[in-house]
């Protein structure tokens, strides 16, 4: 990879990580989306390995309440480890227009249901048998496309848990779909030591940009700041889905 191509990379995972540090969430989705644009999904999905695991691990929280949250999404994280692993063995590593497609698909609905402001509610019953569904179909879309946001994140938040519970969720769940990506990246070749060491240093970038997140989220609106995020991500969604339809 170029020079130029190198800085790009590097503004790419300090934006995702201001992202990340301002609302919560959106390192791998902005990261896949943005690189997408000029290099192949797999490679794009191998680069965010480590900043991903790395950052969601920390969102996990302490692990005296790890076990306590598990309790009711334990189910999903099996569903998403077998989707994504049943994922990468049949559709293989994202590549090619349909991979694009399929990244732009899964970006606006992402942002169409953030904007949205629809929520439904899960039960403590209902979650036994939805749970697993749920993550399978998140990680399909996780081998499909590397970005693991649709559908677990309106799943998790509909399951009613408290905001600190919830982040926890979320990073939980981000942590098991990280790691099962890379799993998936494995079985297809998609990912090499080489691809680990390039993954390891974005870690630099993206840990910055969500210290700078963290300290802006003092002075911006987060509500706001999620808006224009969302907006961004659901027109560039649209814009990759438009061009690998013309491709």
């Amino acid at each position: 990879m170029v020079m130029d191509s190198w800085v790009l990379v590097l503004g790419v995972f300090v934006f995702a990580g201001v992202v990340k540090g301002v609302v919560g969430l959106g390192l791998p989705t902005i990261s896949m989306a943005v690189l997408s644009l000029f290099m192949a999904p797999a490679q794009a999905a191998a680069l965010l390995v480590m900043p991903s695991l790395v950052t969601n691990v920390w969102q996990a929280g302490p692990p005296g309440s790890v076990w306590t949250v598990l309790r009711r999404i334990g189910g999903m994280q099996w569903g998403i480890v077998v989707g994504t692993l049943v994922g990468a063995k049949l559709l293989g590593a994202p590549a090619g227009a349909w991979a694009s497609a399929s990244l732009g698909l899964a970006l606006i609905a992402y942002g169409a249901w953030g904007l949205s402001g629809r929520s439904f509610s899960v039960t403590a019953g209902q979650d036994k048998w939805l749970g697993p569904i749920i993550g399978a179909l998140t990680g399909m879309v996780t081998a499909a496309t590397g970005v693991f946001v649709v559908p677990a994140v309106p799943y998790l938040g509909a399951l009613g848990l408290g905001r600190d519970a919830l982040i926890q969720a979320m990073g939980i769940s981000f942590t098991v779909s990280t790691v099962a990506l890379a799993a998936g990246l494995w079985m297809n070749d998609s990912y090499s030591l080489g691809a680990a060491g390039a993954s390891f240093f974005m870690l630099i970038p993206a840990l910055a940009g969500m210290y700078l997140g963290q300290l802006l989220r003092k002075s911006l609106s987060p509500a706001l700041f999620r808006r224009c995020f969302l907006w961004s991500i659901a027109m560039l969604g649209g814009y990759l889905l438009v061009n690998a339809c013309l491709a």
